[in-house]
């Protein structure tokens, strides 16, 4: 049986891209991400981070993009599974972090770097908070 994505129509998948871009974009503004922060964490240069934010609609995304974007609309959910207070669901992601892998820096400080094991790995340690199993 075919899954869901199989099913869609590419002009349907370009719209779901598209509505993830959007979330993604006013995900990152709440976490209080700089245009450049934004930029490395979607991979997105310069010129088509301020295009794809003045008019999502004309967003011409890849596999990679849809990706990260997928991460960063999971890392919310599982904050607002975690926590109750939208301080600490928008709040979280710029507070100091001393387990092992984020060794006193931010989540946002580990995924702005742009690179995607980076997304992945903090990723997974959020979701562990709210239960999820690796």
């Amino acid at each position: 049986m075919p899954s869901i994505v199989e099913r869609k129509s590419p002009s349907d998948m370009r719209q779901v891209g598209i509505s993830g871009l959007r979330a993604a974009f006013n995900l990152l503004n709440k976490w209080d991400c700089t245009a450049e922060q934004a930029q490395a964490i979607l991979r997105l240069p310069k010129a088509t981070y301020y295009k794809y934010r003045n008019d999502p609609d004309c967003a011409r995304l890849d596999k990679d993009q849809l990706t990260r974007i997928s991460y960063l609309l999971n890392i919310h959910q599982a904050l607002r599974i975690v926590f109750e207070n939208p301080d600490n669901v928008y709040g979280f992601m710029s507070k100091r972090n001393h387990n092992p892998y984020f060794h006193g820096r931010t989540p946002l400080e580990a995924i702005e770097t742009g690179d995607f094991g980076a997304l992945y790995e903090t990723f997974k340690r959020i979701d562990t908070l709210r239960g999820g199993l690796w």
